[in-house]
């Protein structure tokens, strides 16, 4: 079995898939997430190296990106206020666009660059060993069959 065309994704509400869903002409995928420089995690300022982003990706209604805004909202030197910034930054976004309904969705695989940082829904079955697997990155959320919408984190 290979990776499918559409992954699906599940809604959890109160949890890590919590802002995603369809809108008037497409899905969106949004979260709060952060990067870490790496080697920065070993060292003792390993705080002032991670960032928090807010990320909403949007897709067509077959799943094909079609774009995506990421802000960093700051680093863990202040974790709570730059998650805070980032989900408030998030909700904005969400609600800015037209028809937002959450749900389930089922997207294609992509990514995007941003502040040398990969985000979006990859390939990853080549670190699994050949097994089918997709990550969404930098979110650490694993898809693998049977392809159901539920992932590991």
């Amino acid at each position: 079995m290979a990776i499918p065309e559409r992954v699906p994704i599940s809604y959890e509400p109160d949890y890590r898939t919590s802002s995603i869903g369809t809108y008037d002409g497409g899905q969106f995928f949004g979260s709060v997430t952060a990067t870490l420089e790496d080697g920065a995690g070993a060292s003792d300022d390993w705080y002032r190296h991670k960032r928090w982003y807010a990320v909403l990706h949007r897709f067509n209604p077959d799943g094909a990106h079609t774009g995506s805004q990421i802000w960093c909202a700051g680093t863990s030197e202040n974790e709570q206020g730059s998650t805070a910034l980032a989900q408030a930054r998030l909700d904005e976004w969400v609600k800015a666009l037209p028809g937002p309904i959450f749900g389930d969705i089922a997207i294609k695989l992509f990514h995007v660059e941003f502040e040398g940082h990969t985000f979006g829904l990859v390939d990853q079955s080549q670190e699994y060993d050949g097994e089918d697997h997709a990550e969404l990155v930098p979110d650490d959320l694993g898809f693998d069959p049977p392809w159901d919408g539920c992932y590991d984190t």
